[in-house]
């Protein structure tokens, strides 16, 4: 047995994957934006990853926009059998790297189409509609973007359909409209907004994938969080990943990471136990952000 099976698996579209996957935004250049200094070591983590028994690998082709894909296709095509390949769209880069929505049903296709071709694939396995409202989950109807991605599904490119920066209302939404795979957002030990979403998804045995577990680019600073993770001789990176894990059930993690040191320690989080003290204080720093 691997380390991160001892973490579980959880339904993601029609298969079961490990409850630790791999997000590969950090293997695109500063800000996700541009090449990496070392494309070697970049396709290296990815190779560690699935080698490491690594399941689910979380991308998109505005990571670069398009390195990523074409790394992850450099590294690991033709692709395990049972690797689930998850990627995004609904926004896009300007050449300077900023962010900018690309929501209309030709860029949805667009996208769609590109992220197969740059990683080799004849259909996506999962497709996370990128809500871009606002930077953070803003209220809006979603029903136009998702038709159109309902109609690349039914066509064939799409197998199943995920949610992205949606609040709890979208996702009500997007289920009367489809069946929905998974929902992706920002979620950690001090983000708690999205509690009641991921006990309502746990209930329907949809997956939850929090992204930025320990804040994003500005990290999480919390004395508690170092305090607990120097007690139980971890980082704390595996201390809030594991606290996720024990979160909810339905919690996939896609922690990213373009060293292999860290990748191994990101991966090792699943042997980490959380003592009822130790969840007591962590549960605290969430309570105390609010």
């Amino acid at each position: 047995m691997t380390n991160i099976e001892q973490a579980g698996t959880f339904r993601l579209g029609h298969r079961d994957v490990k409850r630790i996957g791999y997000g590969a935004m950090q293997l695109a250049g500063p800000h996700v934006f541009g090449p990496p200094k070392d494309e070697e070591k970049a396709r290296a983590v990815l190779s560690e990853a699935v080698a490491s028994g690594v399941d689910h690998i979380d991308t998109s082709d505005f990571y670069g926009p398009y390195v990523v894909n074409r790394l992850i296709h450099e590294a690991l095509h033709p692709y395990p059998e049972d690797l689930v390949i998850v990627t995004k769209i609904g926004a896009r880069r300007d050449d300077k790297g900023a962010w900018l929505p690309a929501s209309t049903p030709d860029e949805l296709r667009k996208a769609v189409e590109e992220n197969l071709e740059h990683l080799g694939l004849q259909q996506m396995e999962v497709v996370n509609l990128r809500l871009m409202f606002a930077e953070a989950p803003a209220e809006g109807s979603i029903e136009a973007q998702l038709k159109a991605v309902v109609r690349l599904q039914e066509e064939g490119l799409v197998r199943h359909i995920g949610l992205s920066n949606a609040t709890l209302a979208q996702v009500r939404q997007g289920r009367d409209m489809a069946e929905i795979a998974c929902v992706q957002n920002h979620y950690n030990l001090a983000h708690r907004a999205d509690d009641a979403l991921i006990d309502e998804l746990a209930e329907a045995g949809i997956a939850y994938v929090p992204f930025f577990p320990l804040g994003g680019f500005s990290p999480l600073q919390s004395s508690v969080l170092t305090e607990v993770a120097e007690r139980l001789g971890a980082t704390p990176m595996q201390v809030a990943l594991a606290w996720l894990l024990r979160r909810s059930k339905n919690i996939l993690l896609i922690p990213g990471t373009s060293s292999p040191e860290h990748l191994r320690e990101n991966l090792a989080a699943a042997e980490l136990e959380l003592p009822q003290d130790a969840m007591r204080e962590l549960d605290g720093i969430g309570a105390a952000a609010k």
